[in-house]
């Protein structure tokens, strides 16, 4: 999967050389070539940017140097991305849905923003990581090709992947490793027993339990099993008591 990513600051990609993105492109199951717009500009002192039309606070990026960064790695099959605090949520659904592309381009702005002529001839998507204003679309970049590189084949594992917080449409059971005891804390005595299927049970249950607890919203687009119906059902039962005996507690002045 080749990503070209047009920025004022290709340094900050540095990060991109490190841990499992830097073996991805060591095997060429991707390829992150980062261009320095600035390098486009033809004025001596590689000037990219102008005051606004009409007034206003900031400089803009001028479209003609976003344009000729643009061109210099455009393809047939290139779909271009730009960062934006405007775009749709980056979500496992969105980051699933871009690993399927062939050549990803992202644009990341930065100052008050580019003209919005290169953005209409050139953007496919805008795309956000949050509702909040960053410097510039460089760390929302580097999140998507982190995030979406995951999926690309050969990157991880299959199994790495399943398991993960999301791709299942649940988060992710607690892991545990080395050393048994830790801070007078073992490891759940399920784990070390050697059944599997008693383990992936527990892992279901602690599964749905974390859900249930952090990202209860996730569960409403969820479609439970038998099974999962009455472990849930247990769980809100067993919550329920819970949050009844602490309210007893805590108006008997016990805590």
């Amino acid at each position: 999967m080749q990503f070209d990513v047009l920025t004022l600051f290709p340094e900050i990609f540095d990060i991109c050389k490190h841990s499992i993105l830097e073996k991805a492109q060591e095997k060429d199951l991707i390829n992150i070539n980062v261009v320095n717009i600035r390098d486009f500009s033809e004025n001596k002192h590689k000037k990219v940017d102008d005051t606004p039309y009409g007034g206003g606070a900031g400089m803009i990026m001028m479209p003609d140097v976003v344009y000729k960064a643009y061109e210099s790695v455009k393809t047939d099959k290139a779909k271009v991305i730009y960062m934006s605090p405007q775009g749709k949520l980056l979500n496992q659904k969105k980051v699933e849905e871009l690993s399927k592309q062939e050549h990803l381009i992202l644009l990341c702005g930065h100052y008050e923003g580019i003209d919005q002529r290169v953005l209409d001839k050139i953007v496919d998507e805008e795309i956000s990581i949050g509702d909040y204003v960053l410097t510039g679309g460089e760390l929302p970049a580097m999140v998507l090709i982190d995030t979406v590189s995951r999926y690309v084949d050969g990157v991880l594992t299959k199994n790495s992947i399943e398991e993960e917080s999301f791709s299942q449409g649940l988060l992710e059971y607690p892991q545990y490793t080395r050393p048994e005891i830790f801070e007078n804390m073992a490891v759940p005595e399920i784990l070390l027993s050697g059944h599997h299927e008693n383990i992936e049970k527990w892992r279901k249950e602690k599964s749905l339990e974390i859900t249930y607890k952090k990202r209860p919203d996730l569960l409403k687009n969820y479609k439970l099993s038998k099974q999962e119906k009455e472990i849930l059902e247990k769980l809100k039962m067993k919550c329920q008591k819970n949050e009844g005996t602490a309210q007893e507690m805590k108006e008997g002045g016990k805590f």
